[in-house]
């Protein structure tokens, strides 16, 4: 692992003093652990948080999350809206360049959207944009790709039009999939143009060297519209899911932010550390995906006595000290459109009720003792707490069905790659984190034709037909009680266990300035500056 030690330009500061001139300022870096190796720098292709930190530190949406996570212009300056909801008109800063210097132009984000549409990119996170008018046609080559609803009307006006009002369209703007790539170098170097020293990017950063599974390297970006007032000169981060390195590299002073460390560190670490350690409930969801295509896990008897019998109260107790709360829905409180969700029938049980059910539910399947043998293998990423999380699950299934459980565990990439492929498994545990403040984003992860997400290829007409209702209605009371009856349905057949509303653990160092805890869990390094 390379050394992590500030540069302080010791020739120049040597001379400097021999000279009796001021001493040359160290350089401003700041040391980011992230979790993982993200498997790619592709906006097109990103679909875990680890990877969004780096790309929307490199590149600049149209709008972006402040550092209180609120939506603020990006590359946008302004933008307008038709009276009937349907057609943005955005203006482009007239400074908005790309890290060689040209200019961003709305021909760069129509081309970005056309790409991501495109079926031939196989973008995992299209889907994203299919507000946007013809989008989910094109993206199925149901119509060619010059028919998306993107307008280039100059050279820095670019129009926009919906297939419907999209109440949330300027948070859909600042996900990583709707980030611009420059035309000018996808077609000079196709899929290089993610590499060192050939990416070219419009945000306040810019890449300068990448050694996989060691570290990722972004200098300031020069060229960008802001840069005067982006005060780090250099951000590093650190790929380390092995979190208990992370935070004896933070302790060391060898790190400023660590991200996700171990849950049942949180009062030793409050102890020496105090208000570095960071506990920020957010919009997310810890849960488990059933494979809904291979028996016993496509019986809905299984799956709820199989989600019954975890006991939610322990593990966020127990293995995560208090900082997640039990759910029993898929979508977090907190979403002010959405109101209180739509929770199992089984949330307000005593958990030796639940247990009861789940037994006569398992026996009524012909499952579990004296009946079909459990054999059950938990899929999980790397990492000390969903190991935790997973022993515990499987101490519950083997008490109280005399299941045979075994644990299987790969890295982040590996582990959603495996899931988005649509590899088989038996229970594999997942994570969701809002990409916008609106229940559908939650509950669109179980429709059928949801090939990327679904990871447990949960097909239900009923449901289906409630999310396409949703789709079509305008009127919010009435939107928000289809999207209550879609998640009572989808809580009643329990393709997933819902088991942790989550909280973001995150350890930033005293000597960071600029950090503020949101929900959205948005923290771009142009916002932070480091203190010496």
């Amino acid at each position: 692992m390379a050394s992590m030690k500030l540069k302080l330009g010791a020739a120049a500061l040597i001379g400097s003093l021999l000279v009796g001139a001021s001493p040359v300022l160290a350089e401003a870096v700041l040391h980011r652990g992230n979790a993982g190796e993200p498997q790619t720098l592709d906006q097109a292709h990103t679909s875990i948080n680890i990877e969004a930190f780096i790309v929307k530190d490199l590149y600049e949406g149209l709008t972006i999350y402040d550092a209180a996570g609120n939506i603020v212009p990006g590359a946008a300056e302004t933008w307008d809206l038709s009276d009937d909801g349907t057609v943005y008109t955005f203006k482009l800063r007239a400074d908005a360049k790309w890290s060689d210097g040209s200019p961003v132009t709305a021909e760069d984000f129509a081309f970005s959207f056309r790409r991501v549409e495109d079926p031939k990119t196989a973008a995992e996170y299209a889907n994203i944009l299919f507000p946007i008018k013809n989008a989910e046609k094109v993206n199925k080559g149901e119509l060619p790709v010059d028919q998306l609803g993107v307008k280039v009307v100059d050279e820095k006006t670019l129009e926009i039009t919906l297939e419907r009002p999209t109440p949330f369209f300027l948070e859909l703007l600042a996900h990583q999939t709707a980030l611009p790539v420059s035309k000018a170098s996808v077609e000079k170097n196709g899929t290089d143009f993610v590499k060192p020293g050939v990416m070219v990017s419009n945000g306040a950063f810019r890449l300068t060297a990448h050694v996989p599974n060691d570290s990722l390297t972004v200098e300031k970006n020069t060229n960008y519209w802001d840069a005067a007032n982006v005060k780090l000169d250099k951000v590093i981060f650190y790929p380390i899911d092995d979190q208990a390195a992370s935070v004896r590299r933070f302790e060391a002073k060898e790190m400023d932010l660590v991200y996700n460390f171990s849950a049942d560190q949180i009062d030793r670490l409050r102890q020496s550390y105090g208000d570095q350690v960071h506990v920020s409930p957010t919009l997310a969801t810890y849960y488990y995906a059933f494979d809904t295509r291979q028996e016993p896990y496509s019986d809905v008897r299984v799956r709820r006595a199989l989600s019954m019998a975890v006991d939610r109260d322990f593990i966020a107790k127990e293995i995560y000290s208090g900082s997640q709360i039990p759910a029993y829905s898929m979508v977090p409180p907190g979403i002010e459109s959405y109101g209180e969700p739509s929770k199992a029938d089984f949330a307000d049980m005593s958990q030796l009720d639940r247990e009861d059910q789940a037994v006569a539910l398992m026996k009524e399947a012909g499952y579990g003792e004296g009946g079909k043998p459990l054999d059950i293998e938990i899929r999980y990423n790397t990492n000390p707490n969903h190991e935790r999380v997973a022993t515990a699950v499987a101490d519950m299934w083997k008490n109280t069905f005399g299941a045979k459980v075994s644990l299987v565990n790969l890295d982040v990439s590996s582990h959603y790659a495996y899931l988005q492929e649509g590899g088989k498994f038996n229970v594999a545990r997942a994570g969701w984190v809002a990409d916008y403040a609106d229940a559908e984003n939650f509950l669109a992860l179980s429709i059928s034709t949801n090939k990327t997400f679904n990871y447990g290829k949960f097909d239900n007409a009923e449901y289906d037909a409630l999310m396409k209702k949703s789709y079509e209605e305008q009127d919010p009371a009435e939107r928000s009680k289809i999207l209550h009856e879609a998640e009572a349905l989808l809580m009643k057949e329990q393709p997933i266990a819902p088991l942790l509303t989550q909280a973001d653990l995150w350890l930033v160092s005293d000597r960071v300035q600029g950090w503020q805890d949101n929900a959205p869990n948005e923290h771009l390094s142009r916002f932070l500056s480091v203190a010496e």
